[in-house]
Order: C-alpha cells, then structure tokens, then sequence
C-alpha cells in the first residue's frame, strides 16, 4: 500500500564527500599542503569572549528593548562565531592534542549560556561520518519535527527561533550514541558556574543578554539561516550539501564554505577558500548560495521547502570518515 505521507527523500547511493575528496587529491596533491591548524582561533575566540562580557557589562541596567536590540545587532553575530570556534576545536583544528582543544571550546561556550560544546564534537563528528543516517545523524530534523511545523511559515519560523531546544531534544533520537561521559559533566558544571557568576556579577539583564545572543545568533536571524544552507535541498534534489559564498564569511569565519569542509575537514577555516580556488571544477559546478538573508525569508515562505527537504540513507558503510584520505 502506498503511503501519501511526506518524507525525507532517501538515496541509496554514498554520501558524495568521500569520493570527491579522494578524486580532488588525485588531480590537485597539493592541497594535503593545507591541512593542519591554526592556533590563531584561541586568540579570536578569546577576543570574543571578552567582548561579549563586557557587552552583557554594559547593558546590565539599560532597559529590555536596548537588550534585545544589542542581542540581536551584536550578540548574534558574536555567539555565531564562538560556535564556529567551537566547530573548529571538535575537528582539533586549533591545537594539535586533544585536550587543549577541549578546553578552547569549552573557553568559547561561556557565553552561549547552555553547555554545548561536548556534546556538539560528540554528536558532530558523527553526522560527518554517518551524513543522512536517521539514528546517527544529530544535524537532521527529527520526523515529529517536521510533521510539526510542515510548511507553516509562522511555525518554521518558531522552529527556527526555538533552534537551541529543537537540537537540545535530538539526543533523545540518537539512542546508540551514549550521552554523559566525564567531559560533559565538566562541560556542564563550568557554564553552569559561569552562569551563576553573570547572574551575581552583572545581573540578569547580562545574563538575558546572553541567552538572547543564543537564541539569535543560531535562530530567527540571517546568520541562522546556516542551519538551513548546509544541507537542505534547496534548487536540487540531487545536492545534499550546499556553500555560502557571501560576505558575511569574513565574520563567521568562512564557515559557509560547506562542501570544502566536508570534503577536507582537517584544513582551519582560514585555508577553506583556498580548496575551491585550488580545485575551481570540482566547486563551481555545484549549486550554492550567496545570501543567508534571502535563504531566510525563502525558507520561511517557499511551501516547498520544509524539514522533509533533506537526503537520508539507510547505509551506514555509504559515510565513511573522510579524514583517512587526507592524512597522509
């Protein structure tokens, strides 16, 4: 029997990184030349993390509508950077051992308010290696999800602004990746700590303004039309990851280069734009977008586009780890 029920669409083919990375190598070696690090990352997420304190400083006692103003002109963009910082040390982009990587991103969640950073590179590193696999998969709706908000535009816009608690909920999906381990814990008990500090300290419009930073700067906000531009199907059936090819790359430090990660997740993001200029074939012939705000507003109201607009499979052997071919 037929079912008229919407669905993700379903492919039976491999995830499309592995395979273009090992045919990029064979035709352009010399781009192995830009793996590495860039310690250069700490100081930006450093630089951040103060400048958020001494903004949520300076709005402590200015009225709500100031707070939410600043939250969303400044704090957005601000917390959107620290989670791309927090990307780059899940990938041990920034420093070489493990650990020090663990600590910048846990330097770099202070101000996103709700503890993320660990359980981000866990849940991560899996939708690299398991891109579309429902169970394993974190960066996919889940199926209640999209029967929820269809192609409503005031409910996908709310399931954008609600983003940080729709991807809260999503463990609850992947029930074969275990949850709590040491570092979360600890991950959790020096935001909680931090948290409590602003509170004290600063008072709870500081606070606020954090959260709202939160909320904004991965939500309702040009900038959180990210969560939307890597993977949904928009203009292609066939293309399951897509690139952000305009200007406010130099902010979100090029974290828009979306294919060129996949594709080389151990090269920093300060190389990324030095892949599609090494291997222009390879890139140009893939569709992309240049504006997050116009994706925004398209996604909210283009009824064929909703949470279903994703590729899934079935086979777990189709992702595998792309970081082998590139290593040597």
């Amino acid at each position: 029997m037929l079912s008229h029920e919407p669905d993700f669409t379903h492919s039976s083919l491999p995830e499309p990184h592995h395979g273009r990375t090992k045919t990029i190598l064979r035709q352009h070696p010399e781009i192995r030349g830009l793996i590495g690090k860039n310690p250069v990352t700490f100081w930006l997420a450093l630089g951040i993390v103060t400048l958020q304190i001494a903004v949520a400083y300076l709005v402590r006692a200015q009225p709500w509508w100031v707070v939410i103003a600043v939250a969303y002109l400044v704090g957005a963009f601000a917390n959107h950077t620290l989670f791309v910082v927090i990307h780059e040390c899940t990938h041990k982009l920034v420093f070489r051992r493990t650990t020090p990587n663990i600590l910048a991103g846990l330097l770099a969640n202070l101000p996103l308010a709700v503890p993320a950073s660990v359980s981000f590179a866990k849940y991560h590193l899996k939708h690299h290696t398991y891109q579309g696999v429902y169970e394993l998969d974190g960066d996919l709706p889940s199926r209640w999800e999209a029967r929820l908000v269809g192609r409503s535009p005031w409910r996908k816009a709310l399931w954008l602004a609600l983003f940080p608690v729709v991807e809260g909920l999503r463990p609850l999906r992947l029930k074969e990746i275990p949850f709590w381990d040491g570092w979360l814990v600890v991950n959790t008990i020096v935001q909680l700590a931090f948290d409590v500090a602003v509170f004290l300290v600063l008072g709870p419009a500081a606070l606020a303004y954090l959260v709202l930073s939160l909320f904004f700067g991965i939500g309702l906000h040009p900038v959180g039309a990210r969560w939307i531009q890597r993977h949904f199907l928009v203009g292609s059936e066939e293309q399951e990851t897509y690139s952000y090819y305009g200007p406010l790359n130099r902010i979100a430090l090029n974290v828009g280069y979306h294919n060129e990660h996949h594709d080389f997740p151990s090269v920093p993001w300060n190389r990324l734009p030095d892949i599609r200029r090494a291997a222009p074939e390879s890139y140009e012939v893939l569709k992309h977008h240049m504006s997050w705000t116009r994706l925004l507003f398209r996604f909210l109201f283009d009824p064929e586009i909703t949470l279903y607009s994703r590729m899934v499979r079935t086979n777990r052997d189709a992702g595998a780890e792309p970081e082998a071919p590139v290593a040597g």
